[in-house]
């Protein structure tokens, strides 16, 4: 039998074959997994996908959900060829990947923290500091107002279809930034510093109107007390502040939602910002 039709013969069988596409099965397990590091960083680091009353099979399950779209998204035979590469070059890729999808989640997270920190703040003004619980996204203690405000934020984030608008960019950024390519690590440590200072900025914006409201009562009750010095001040002082407080917060619930969505469009621009500058790099 000449060569070529016993090459043409064994060609026509290698797909009946088991085993015979074990490397290219190996190569294409080896990509989807590699797809999923920046996604899965990014999720471990979210504001609402990284909150620990999310259980870990659930976030892994996402993750893998959403690496068969951004694997689905690289052309054939653009992608990495993890078979290929030597081991530190393929360690380095991977630091790259959980660099910027860490980072990514890290800066929603920091302009997110501002609810937390301005709640924080007014319960210390209106004495309810010491009101304190467990909050189940941290597992650390913090004033009870803190973790309403930080709820309020999230269910704001999920209504306005926040979560879905971040996973879009994050997927996205596949595009501007493909799997192993360079960035510039300086314009990330930028954007980090840079949303830390917004955060406090935000919190000063959204406590510095209950806090002030807070003060007039405390200075009224500093009147009365000078006033009629009889009076026991812990006796009726604390608990107008606290009753006006409440009364404050529930009356400021509109601008409070209003406030808090232009957070979300503040945060989601940053982390947009912050892809197209370690994109320059």
């Amino acid at each position: 039998m000449p060569l070529d039709q016993l090459g043409n013969i064994v060609s026509n069988q290698m797909p009946l074959m088991p085993g015979v596409d074990l490397i290219r099965l190996t190569e294409i397990t080896s990509s989807y997994f590699l797809s999923s590091v920046r996604v899965g960083a990014f999720l471990l680091s979210s504001p609402l996908f990284g909150a620990r009353y999310v259980l870990l099979p659930v976030r892994i399950l996402i993750t893998m959900t959403l690496a068969i779209v951004i694997f689905s998204k690289i052309p054939e035979g653009s992608g990495i060829d993890v078979t290929s590469i030597d081991l530190p070059y393929l360690f380095v890729i991977i630091l790259k990947e959980i660099a910027i999808g860490l980072a990514g989640g890290l800066i929603l997270t920091i302009w997110f923290s501002a609810a937390s920190l301005a709640g924080e703040k007014i319960a210390t003004s209106c004495g309810l500091g010491y009101a304190m619980q467990v909050d189940p996204s941290s597992g650390t203690s913090s004033p009870v107002i803190s973790q309403i405000l930080s709820l309020f934020l999230i269910v704001i984030f999920i209504s306005v279809n926040g979560h879905l608008i971040v996973l879009r960019i994050i997927i996205d950024s596949y595009d501007i930034i493909p799997m192993g390519s360079n960035f510039n690590f300086q314009a990330m440590i930028v954007a980090g510093i840079s949303a830390a200072g917004s955060m406090f900025l935000a919190a000063t914006i959204i406590m510095l109107p209950i806090a002030g409201l807070t003060l007039m009562i405390n200075i009224a009750i500093g009147v009365v007390t000078r006033s009629a010095p009889t009076l026991n001040l812990f006796s009726f002082g604390f608990p107008i502040t606290m009753i006006g407080a409440f009364v404050i917060l529930y009356l400021s619930t509109n601008s409070l939602a209003f406030s808090f969505s232009d957070l979300i469009d503040e945060a989601i621009d940053a982390f947009q910002t912050y892809l197209g500058d370690i994109t320059n790099g």
